[in-house]
């Protein structure tokens, strides 16, 4: 049982790859959590998929033991959150675990945009911020530039930062007493009626589900027996205990304290992130301020190459929404490409680590078709139908108008990227709100449809950037515009699984550019194929795949030019037939890279 004043509970935010997951790996080290021959790099981040790409993409905590320089031995709770803008989610639940944030900033990058949106993160939830500059051996490290731009862009006392190499090791006591001394202890009171905050849950196959907790009143120990305000379930709890990054149970857990509990629970969707858990009896009645539940932002249909695995991709998709709370599906089907599901995500990246987990731990060969976002559709009748699915557009004469979601994006960029940069935002139908500039470098703040951005923006800014701006966005809300649905008809077919949501403006490059690009990735047939792009009755755009010809003349020499011609109308009267009933089949590679369209 650990008193109040002996707790601190903190987590690191930063910028991608600035070094929070390696100053995790220090401070286990240094005060002695892990065995030396037990340290690994990025030691949380335990998925596959996190260390080959080197991102944290859950929030993950441990609890650290440190005697410090005034002679007590204090209890640390350290989460280590995600950098990406995708998974902004988990970074503002861990916010309201902890009551400070250290603030890593790469001492050679300076501040970047998803320093700040974590940072703002961390101020609205009321955080003592503790400012760290990371990566003092390189050689570029310039810490006085670094300082002056937190406390130019941020507004943060930058004065007393601690300079620190995490991969050295350099600092890392400084960070330790830091900790102790700047960051304020947890308040909590151990006589009232137990609340405790459900922070996040997983499902291990061993212990059923297993829920990170944060304890703000009362104790709760093994044995009790508690109930979820929000779901009303009841438990009784088996294993209590705390991540000391492995799983060891403890008696109890006091005011303060963050650790985990199993008590039979079946399926993750029993334990809503957010939820307040008291005793079933003598509990509280009041719940704790939950935290606001993830939207999807991005939809994209995911089919197996081969039908005959629908069934195991139904499992694995399953089996994925058991952990990821933020992730949503739904079946559908399509002509072209069989059955599948209508899956949502958080961002692009996301659907990737989705996708990614699918092929590699469930051994399934995907399709995704093309991402597309929610559209607000209201109808002459004045009812409003949200849109998912391109395909499923009613017909656009009872429609009065559409809404496509907007964000408000912030750019860091050097200054020597920002005509490139303001050019692109431009092309996306960007609206410029605001550009400031901190040191050589401009922030941008851009009103961005979110449709132009889920499709290969990101990209587009890193090539035209040379990768060195940041992107951070946030959804603004719905704003009406001129959309319409563009198909594109193979043989006079329409192809559901191309179709999509485009301004009208834009329609017709669209158009072309995906006609063109299909004429190359269609094989030719017997006979001669058009490809056309269609709003509604109207062709836009059209390509023609011309016919693999035998040569009927090749036996008639000299002579009459009408027997020629008899023959070549009797091939081309055959060829129409051909046509009429003849079948185009599309191969899956061509699905596949004219979804990949980019500009």
């Amino acid at each position: 049982m650990t008193e109040l004043d002996h707790i601190r509970n903190f987590s690191i935010v930063a910028h991608i790859d600035h070094g929070k997951s390696t100053l995790a790996d220090r401070l286990i080290q240094m005060t002695g959590t892990v065995a030396d021959r037990e340290m690994k790099e990025q030691l949380l981040d335990s998925m596959d998929i996190e260390r080959e790409r080197g991102i944290t993409i859950k929030a993950n905590t441990v609890r650290i033991e440190y005697p410090a320089k005034d002679g007590e031995t204090y209890v640390l709770n350290l989460i280590d959150t995600p950098g990406h803008v995708d998974f902004g989610y988990e970074v503002s639940r861990s916010m309201q675990a902890v009551e400070g944030s250290l603030l890593v900033v790469d001492a050679t990058q300076g501040v970047e945009a998803q320093t700040l949106a974590n940072v703002y993160q961390a101020i609205e939830a009321d955080h003592e911020i503790v400012p760290v500059l990371n990566k003092i051996d390189l050689p570029a490290a310039d810490m006085e530039r670094v300082a002056e731009q937190i406390e130019d862009v941020i507004g943060i006392d930058a004065t007393d930062a601690i300079q620190i190499s995490a991969k050295t090791g350099v600092g890392i006591p400084d960070v330790l007493e830091a900790i102790v001394t700047r960051l304020p202890a947890p308040g909590g009171d151990r006589d009232a009626p137990l609340k405790v905050m459900l922070v996040d849950s997983y499902y291990d196959a061993y212990l059923g589900v297993v829920v990170l907790i944060r304890v703000v009143d009362g104790v709760i120990k093994k044995g009790d027996r508690i109930k979820m305000l929000k779901t009303g379930g009841t438990y009784s709890i088996d294993r209590l205990g705390v991540f000391r990054p492995e799983m060891t149970d403890i008696a109890e857990l006091g005011p303060g304290e963050i650790g985990f509990f199993t008590a039979s629970i079946k399926q993750v969707r029993d334990t809503r992130v957010g939820d307040t858990i008291t005793h079933e009896k003598k509990g509280t009645t009041e719940a704790l301020p939950g935290f606001k539940p993830s939207q999807p932002v991005v939809f994209c249909g995911l089919f197996p190459v081969d039908n005959a695995e629908f069934e195991d991709l139904r499992d694995a998709i399953e089996k994925l929404a058991l952990n990821d709370a933020s992730f949503s599906y739904e079946m559908e089907t399509s002509a072209a490409l069989g059955f599948g599901f209508r899956c949502g995500f958080l961002g692009l990246l996301h659907l990737e680590v989705i996708r990614d987990r699918i092929e590699r731990e469930y051994n399934i060969e995907l399709i995704t078709t093309a991402p597309s976002v929610i559209y607000h559709v209201y109808m002459r009748d004045g009812t409003m139908i949200e849109l998912h699915n391109p395909a499923d557009m009613p017909d656009p004469s009872l429609i009065d108008h559409i809404e496509e979601p907007r964000i408000k994006a912030t750019i860091l960029v050097p200054d020597e990227y920002l005509g490139d940069v303001l050019k692109l935002c431009q092309d996306r139908r960007g609206i410029q709100e605001d550009l400031t500039y901190a040191g050589s470098r401009a922030m941008v703040v851009y009103d961005l449809p979110l449709n132009e951005v889920v499709f290969d923006f990101y990209d587009r800014l890193k090539s035209v950037t040379k990768g060195y701006a940041s992107f951070d966005y946030q959804l603004t809300g719905y704003r009406e515009d001129n959309l319409v649905k563009m198909q594109i008809l193979v043989n006079d077919e329409p192809v559901d699984a191309l179709s999509m949501m485009v301004h009208r403006d834009r329609a017709e490059a669209r158009g072309r550019a995906m006609c063109e690009k299909l004429k190359d990735l269609i094989p030719r047939h017997m006979f001669k194929i058009p490809i056309q792009a269609a709003i509604g009755g109207r062709i836009i755009a059209r390509e023609t795949l011309a016919a693999l010809r035998k040569d009927v003349t090749a036996k008639c020499y000299g002579g009459d030019a009408t027997r020629k011609r008899k023959l070549l109308d009797k091939q081309k009267a055959g060829k129409k037939k051909m046509r009429q009933f003849g079948k185009v089949d599309i191969p899956q590679e061509a699905f596949i890279s004219a979804l990949k369209m980019d500009g």
